[in-house]
């Protein structure tokens, strides 16, 4: 059988992202169909933008891409797009009403779905982000994809520290839904 076109990437340190497509096909169902694996590294001085563009370009098409944060590795799709949404849900045995974080690369970009935020989370915002601090804020209606909050009228936003996600989430510049990579 031919090489399938689709690629499959694989993290192996924490400087290196990893982006997937059809993580849901089992490791017997890539061999079978002779996925290619590719390996990409992303320096810790952010030198490869070819890796980042990648990324985006992957997200902005509706795949999942998963990537090092501070505290775990996220698997993570826009959080506007509801069938890039369900990849995640689907690839991690997820229950539809378990809410997912969104992850943002400036605290502009949660003003497009958040409303009336409460001083005190400012206050945070500014002691602690970026880093490990996930805020529960109010939603604005209709702007982010159902699957992403369970149907709440809250969303769970945060900045992450680490370098390879704060670049890709900046070169983004939109919200991506990310709970861990591991399975459910």
């Amino acid at each position: 059988m031919g090489m399938v076109e689709k690629e499959v990437f694989h993290i192996v340190t924490n400087n290196k992202m990893i982006v997937i497509n059809n993580l849901w096909i089992s490791k017997q169902e890539r061999r079978k169909y002779n996925m290619k694996t590719i390996i990409k590294n992303v320096d810790n001085l952010l030198t490869n933008n070819d890796s980042y563009t990648q990324a985006v370009d992957l997200l902005t098409k509706g795949e999942v891409v998963a990537f090092p944060t501070e505290t775990v590795y996220g698997l993570g799709a826009i959080a506007t797009n509801e069938e890039a949404v369900a990849k995640i849900f689907e690839a991690k045995g997820r229950p539809q009403d378990n809410p997912l974080i969104v992850h943002i690369g400036s605290k502009e970009e949660m003003m497009a779905f958040t409303q009336d935020i409460p001083k005190l989370a400012e206050v945070c915002m500014d002691a602690f982000w970026p880093g490990p601090l996930t805020l529960i804020l109010p939603l604005r209606p209709n702007t982010l994809a159902k699957n992403v909050t369970a149907g709440l009228q809250t969303v769970g936003v945060r900045m992450p520290e680490h370098k390879v996600a704060l670049e890709l989430l900046k070169q983004l510049k939109q919200p991506v839904a990310a709970p861990s990579a591991n399975k459910s």
